[in-house]
């Protein structure tokens, strides 16, 4: 993980009340773990808010997103970071899109009889299924990319990234990913907030270790990460609470240090001009079966839902 700025005139006891739509890095002295939290109001709701999704839909895009925007987060202006999982369960397809610096995008592709069928609250590792998961990273100044893939055999989103952690960063991890609706004040609509922590331990050969003659480093990442877990999924999508507070009221003990945060935005890449460039790779003949009856050609953009007519 890529160190960041440090902040300036603020520390974690200072709260910025309804500080929202951000990525913030953090380190602890203490137990030398470095960590990245993220919360999304504005942004996670619009971006599932421009689609019908059933609930269940809505919570798995939400947490790819809310891990894609972390690790997304230290990369430089016009790198890029694409979450993907495909699998045969009813949810079928999830794609999230994290363009540097804050720009994030995501859509889902879901059978909608068979998740009304698994009842009001399945599980998520059941609606997924078995398949994979990729991340595919873009930095800027290189022509090849990365891609890290992950079995998918019906484990949350949460499971499986910390099994893409450990294959492909082989750091010590742990995730927490949140996502639920939350009622505005004077407003008939529920609103999406989505939520996640991230920690890593920058030593690959720290292990999980109960034992009392444990080493330091490992005693160090041991409590870390129980202090992580500790956090509630109403703390990481409270609207009330910002980051640094949040921080502070886990790892206050550790010597937390938090740096400048990330600012995210529901940004989209399609245009008309990329659209009609897009369709002129068809054929006339091909183009022909695309007419709708009155001549026209309508080309709706997957992410973000809007039309285009030509």
């Amino acid at each position: 993980m890529a160190g960041s700025e440090p902040s300036t005139g603020r520390t974690p006891g200072q709260t910025v009340q309804g500080a929202d739509d951000l990525v913030v890095p953090f380190s602890t002295d203490k137990s030398g773990i470095r960590g990245r939290v993220v919360r999304m109001g504005g942004v996670v709701d619009t971006i599932l808010s421009r689609h019908d999704y059933p609930e269940a839909v809505s919570e798995a895009l939400g947490q790819a997103l809310a891990l894609t925007a972390m690790l997304g987060q230290p990369l430089k202006p016009g790198g890029r970071l694409g979450f993907q999982t495909r699998t045969d369960g009813p949810i079928r397809f999830l794609l999230a899109d994290y363009e540097a610096p804050g720009r994030l995008r995501g859509y889902a592709s879901f059978d909608a009889d068979a998740i009304a069928a698994m009842g009001s609250r399945p599980k998520q590792g059941d609606l997924i299924g078995s398949g994979h998961m990729a991340m595919t990273l873009e930095r800027v100044g290189e022509d090849d990319r990365y891609q890290g893939i992950v079995a998918l055999e019906g484990q949350s989103l949460g499971a499986a990234a910390l099994t893409y952690f450990r294959q492909s960063e082989q750091l010590p991890s742990y995730v927490r990913l949140a996502v639920a609706r939350h009622r505005v004040q004077g407003d008939d609509r529920w609103h999406w907030r989505a939520g996640g922590l991230l920690i890593q331990h920058p030593t690959a050969d720290v292990e999980d270790n109960d034992s009392p003659s444990a080493p330091p480093e490992q005693e160090n990442w041991q409590r870390a990460r129980i202090l992580a877990a500790s956090v509630e999924d109403h703390e990481l999508i409270d609207p009330m609470l910002s980051a640094e507070r949040l921080l502070f009221r886990l790892f206050n003990e550790e010597d937390v240090r938090v740096f400048k945060g990330q600012t995210l935005d529901a940004s989209c890449r399609c245009s008309r001009e990329r659209v009609q460039m897009f369709l002129t790779r068809f054929s006339e003949e091909d183009l022909a079966g695309l007419r709708d009856p009155d001549g026209s050609i309508s080309v709706t953009c997957e992410f973000c839902n809007t039309k285009y007519s030509f």
